[in-house]
């Protein structure tokens, strides 16, 4: 990894200095390590709408850059939501979802986060799903006061995978085994150096089936949905935004300044109110669409933020909320 990253480094210096028209300037310190800041996008009148980006796989794991370790989205999302308890002028919560899910655990700690943020504060939430926000995407949006879906939003994928990577074949074909003393007959179950035997199968279905039957009572408590509809999201399939509105799912299909709206009006204050963000650094021409905290402007590049790219292959063993199709988003 060292000399890949060495690599990265020389060339991403060389393509600056090889710019030539103006000075580079190279930021190595990251700007997550500055405190968020309030940001005003819109409005003017009391009252303010937080809108807080979820974006990319759901997890608890710090995010990989070329210098240093950047938060997890789950560490990210916690500050701002804690940020918009803090603040009595903030009514509302607009959380924008463009995640295929994650980690059974980190998914259900965000929608836990939610729920207890709307029990201690009284204060509004309304989900936005973007490009795609399914599986555990759609598990955090179950936590929300109303659910607006994009036009062309993909949700749904209600239920779990386990994955379970394997190296015996590549083993067998380079002559490697493994030697392994276990405590007990299940101890190096799940093992990625043999295969699984079919009482495995079985304890590990049950598993995945008891987690899946989590999501889909959640789904039922918050959506109410009838007995045909739930034996259909049972089977993980994905939705357009309108099918998902057919099956009540969702509350709504919509552009993001409805869901702004929506949020102002369930809130009880003023189309003119504030629309803000949390960010660590001021954006020029800032919209609501941006999904990043921190910036370093002009020609100025932060190596830190060239995070190294998701995907199936990045995702160690367990359990997901997860629409795999999109995991590399």
């Amino acid at each position: 990894m060292k000399p890949i990253r060495s690599r990265i480094l020389l060339t991403v210096l060389l393509l600056l200095f090889i710019g030539g028209c103006a000075t580079p300037r190279i930021t190595l310190v990251s700007g997550d390590s500055v405190p968020l800041r309030e940001y005003t996008l819109e409005g003017t009148e009391k009252g303010k709408v937080v809108v807080i980006p979820v974006r990319g796989k759901i997890d608890d794991d710090p995010k990989l850059g070329l210098l240093q370790e950047k938060p997890s989205m789950l560490q990210e999302f916690v500050a701002q939501l804690r940020k918009a308890e803090a603040d009595d002028q903030v009514r509302a919560v607009l959380l924008k979802i463009d995640s295929p899910g994650g980690s059974v655990t980190a998914s259900d700690l965000i929608y836990h986060e939610i729920a207890e943020f709307k029990n201690r504060t009284d204060k509004k939430v309304v989900a936005a799903l973007m490009n795609v926000a399914a599986s555990g995407g759609y598990y955090m949006a179950l936590a929300a006061d109303h659910i607006i879906a994009h036009p062309t939003t993909i949700t749904g994928s209600v239920g779990v995978v386990f994955l379970q990577p394997k190296v015996t074949g590549l083993m067998e074909k380079i002559g490697v085994g493994v030697d392994v003393s276990k405590s007990g007959k299940n101890k190096d179950m799940g093992s990625p150096f043999r295969s699984t035997t079919p009482d495995e199968k079985v304890m590990f279905q049950e598993l995945t089936d008891r987690l899946a039957n989590r999501f889909l009572n959640l789904v039922q408590q918050h959506r109410k949905l009838d007995k045909n509809a739930m034996a259909e999201v049972a089977t993980a399939r994905v939705y357009l935004a309108d099918e998902a509105l057919e099956r009540r799912l969702i509350d709504q299909v919509g552009y993001l300044n409805e869901a702004v709206a929506k949020a102002k009006e369930i809130a009880g204050i003023s189309p003119e109110s504030k629309v803000v963000v949390y960010r660590r650094s001021e954006y020029p021409n800032d919209t609501v669409y941006n999904t990043r905290t921190s910036w370093q402007g002009g020609r100025a590049v932060s190596l830190v933020e060239l995070d190294l790219p998701a995907s199936l292959s990045d995702l160690q063993a367990g359990f997901y909320y997860l629409w795999p199709a999109a995991a590399g988003r």
